[in-house]
């Protein structure tokens, strides 16, 4: 599968990363325990078998539109087969057309079955994750967000990446010249 992820400014990430670390460092699910070199806070919009030439040329042009400025309205906890916290991005009418775009991308050339329906517009909510479990309620005290730094008011989300699950590549997906 490939992936389609916005990626933070470098004020952001660095926030996200103090989460997580202190999420690490209180024993909790982190995912500064993901050691992979590719790991980096991002937004996930879809994923697709495969980013085809028409894919592609669609990505393109939602290149072009950034960098987007985000709010970010708190902390949130998602329990769907895995317990996952997140910072929730606020779904404005500009990443929503973003994000609509981006599907509508995947789903021109992809396989219907092979498209994860919680990234279809109806059902997506925009998050950035801290941690995530496959124990059902990993998150679920109180003092959970005590542990938190307080997540920035805003993001600006700067760089469309791919990322291939299969051969653990990232690819940075540029704007046409």
């Amino acid at each position: 599968m490939r992936t389609v992820e916005l990626l933070l400014d470098e004020a952001a990430d660095l926030a996200v990363r103090e989460a997580w670390w202190r999420l690490a460092d209180a024993g909790l699910p982190s995912q500064a325990r993901h050691r992979s070199p590719t790991n980096s806070p991002h937004l996930t919009l879809a994923a697709c078998p495969e980013l085809t030439s028409p894919i592609r040329w669609e990505l393109a042009e939602v290149a072009a539109a950034l960098p987007l400025p985000v709010r970010v309205t708190g902390v949130v906890r998602f329990e769907r087969p895995t317990s996952v916290l997140a910072w929730a991005l606020h779904l404005d009418p500009a990443l929503a057309a973003l994000h609509g775009r981006v599907w509508d991308a995947v789903v021109s050339d992809s396989p219907p079955e092979t498209l994860n329906p919680l990234h279809a517009p109806a059902r997506w909510s925009p998050h950035i994750t801290l941690g995530r479990s496959r124990r059902a309620g990993a998150f679920a005290g109180p003092r959970v967000f005590e542990l938190l730094p307080a997540p920035p008011s805003s993001v600006r989300l700067t760089t469309l990446r791919s990322y291939d699950t299969e051969t653990g590549t990232l690819e940075v997906l540029e704007p046409r010249p």
